[in-house]
């Protein structure tokens, strides 16, 4: 046991080490590698919001659906405090800031624990009569929640503070990719050690058999409660970085397509799975962009040099058109849940020792296949 537990210690320290390289060679040249960058950067984000997901979903066993509205307030209020002062009159030109909010600045990390502690006060009151319902119920009362958040930040009569329908821009970006990083693992990792502790045991007694965890002496509402408070405060941690990464604010950016987007990256990785939801996030962003060529209208001769543009050469390779890339992501998507209905973790993390027992697996499938055929 001594030796795994270093061995692991080892590879874990060696995987860091590697990603700081890794990062810091991007940074170097970051007008070169900015694709990289940004999907990084998004990826992180989104893993943010889909582990605050998981924690309410996976752990807690209520199905959610108002991370979308969270991180609108998120968004917006890390956008508002973090815009220079002097730039505002600019981008409130047409209903003027308010007085009292238009000196107010915030550095991000303080823009993003106020806008964590306004998404979780929210959260409390929002939750006081949203939670008492299950299932289906509560899912459509919290995705009614969403859509109230947009249609009241978008309202007219808030212009002097969210600027209604045109929203917050020029918000200033990450300082660099570590900004980003570091922000997102100091997130994720509060949350890995409160699902490792009694509250999240509690989380997941409730999870697994609410009437056992009552008779146990575990109260469900409040800790039920709490699971939605602490998600749906990530939630708006992630709308803030969301919102610098974008410099913007916009209320069409926080639709009911982002929450379904995010609880994608759930399922996908692995509903109960913290690293299931982090390597969700990375896949669900990182095949978004790598399948935009799709999107793009290509000739034969594009795609086969040589074929000259006088003959056959000359006609457009069929189906590729913008939107066909999201048809290709569907289909992957479709054979990845067939082959890996519960997600690709399950509710198991991802441990050095599963993925050295994996490696083991194949590579003795492999030597088991090549003697046979010998």
């Amino acid at each position: 046991m001594r030796v795994k537990n270093k061995r692991n210690m080892i590879l874990s320290i060696a995987a860091v080490l590697l990603c700081i390289v890794y990062l810091f060679i991007l940074q170097m040249d970051s007008v070169g590698h900015s694709y990289a960058i940004t999907i990084i950067e998004r990826s992180c984000i989104y893993a943010v919001a889909a582990v605050s997901m998981n924690l309410i979903i996976g752990f807690t066993g209520q199905f959610s659906l108002g991370t979308a509205g969270f991180m609108c307030i998120g968004a917006y209020i890390t956008g508002i405090l973090t815009i220079p002062v002097e730039m505002r009159d600019q981008i409130f030109y047409l209903y003027g800031m308010a007085d009292w909010l238009h000196d107010i600045k915030l550095p991000l990390l303080g823009a993003l624990l106020l806008s964590g502690i306004v998404c979780a006060i929210a959260a409390a009151l929002i939750g006081w009569p949203v939670l008492r319902l299950k299932s289906d119920y509560l899912a459509i009362a919290t995705l009614g929640f969403s859509e109230i958040i947009r249609a009241i930040f978008g309202w007219d009569g808030l212009g002097r503070i969210t600027n209604a329908s045109y929203g917050v821009s020029n918000i200033p970006q990450f300082a660099n990719i570590f900004e980003c990083v570091a922000i997102s693992i100091v997130c994720i990792s509060i949350m890995v050690l409160l699902v490792n502790s009694s509250y999240g045991r509690a989380f997941k007694a409730i999870r697994d058999d609410d009437v056992a965890a009552e008779a146990m002496g575990i109260n469900l509402f409040r800790t039920k409660q709490l699971s939605f408070v602490v998600s749906s405060a990530f939630a708006g941690v992630a709308g803030g970085l969301l919102a610098v990464y974008m410099r913007s604010a916009v209320t069409s950016t926080f639709t009911v397509a982002l929450t379904y987007n995010i609880l994608l990256m759930v399922v996908l990785g692995g509903i109960g799975s913290i690293s299931g939801s982090i390597l969700g996030a990375f896949i669900v962003t990182g095949s978004q962009e790598w399948l935009r060529f799709l999107d793009k209208e290509y000739t034969w001769s594009q795609v086969i040099p040589g074929l000259g543009m006088d003959g056959f050469g000359g006609f457009k390779v069929p189906l590729l058109r913008n939107g066909f890339r999201m048809v290709v992501f569907s289909i992957l998507l479709m054979l990845v849940v067939l082959f890996w209905n519960h997600g690709i973790t399950g509710s198991k993390e991802i441990t050095w020792d599963r993925l050295i027992n994996g490696i083991k697996k194949i590579t003795s499938r492999k030597k088991k296949t090549v003697s046979e055929a010998e």
